[in-house]
C-alpha cells in the first residue's frame, strides 16, 4: 500500500513543479512525510515509466505517460506530434525521424501504445527504429503513428 501512494505522490509531485533528478525527487518525497532511499526512488522512476523532457526552468524534468485515448495523454500526444520529422515503413521496420534529442520521447510513445506488431523498439538522438513481424504489421503500425501526427 504504501508504494502505491508513493507512486501517487511521485506523479503528483512531477505534475506540479518541474523535478531533474532523483536527488530533488528523494527530497520532496521526505517533505510529504515519505522516508526513501535513492535506490527506491530509482526502481519507482522506472516502474512509472518517467523519462525526461525539457523544462522550462530547468535544463531537464521528469515526465509521466498518463493513460488517456488509446493509451497516450494530450501531453503525450502533442510531444510525438512535435517531436516527430517523418515515418517511413520499410519492409517489416518503421522509421521514426524526429527533431534531435527527441529519439528517447518518440520511442517512449511508441512503446506505451503496446502495438502488438511491434516485437521491439531501439531509439537513438534522433531516429526510433521498430522491428515488426511482417511487412503488413509494419505497415498498419505506420499509418496508426501517422494519425497520431495528422490529427
Amino acid at each position: 500500500m504504501l508504494r502505491n501512494a508513493r507512486h501517487e505522490k511521485i506523479l503528483e509531485l512531477i505534475d506540479e513543479r518541474e523535478i531533474e533528478t532523483q536527488e530533488e525527487l528523494c527530497e520532496a518525497l521526505s517533505a510529504c512525510n515519505f522516508s526513501v532511499t535513492q535506490a527506491t526512488v530509482s526502481r519507482d522512476i522506472k516502474e512509472l515509466h518517467l523519462f525526461k523532457v525539457k523544462g522550462n526552468t530547468k535544463r531537464f524534468r521528469y515526465a509521466s505517460i498518463r493513460n488517456g485515448e488509446n493509451g497516450l495523454s494530450d501531453k503525450m500526444r502533442s510531444l510525438f506530434k512535435t517531436c516527430v520529422v517523418e515515418i517511413r515503413a520499410v519492409g517489416n521496420l518503421i522509421l521514426v525521424k524526429t527533431l534531435n534529442g527527441n529519439g528517447g520521447n518518440a520511442g517512449a510513445v511508441i512503446d506505451r501504445l503496446s502495438y502488438p506488431e511491434v516485437v521491439g523498439s531501439i531509439a537513438g538522438d534522433d531516429t526510433v527504429l521498430s522491428v515488426c513481424e511482417t511487412p503488413a504489421g509494419a505497415q498498419a503500425v505506420y499509418e496508426r503513428l501517422e494519425s497520431i501526427i495528422e490529427d
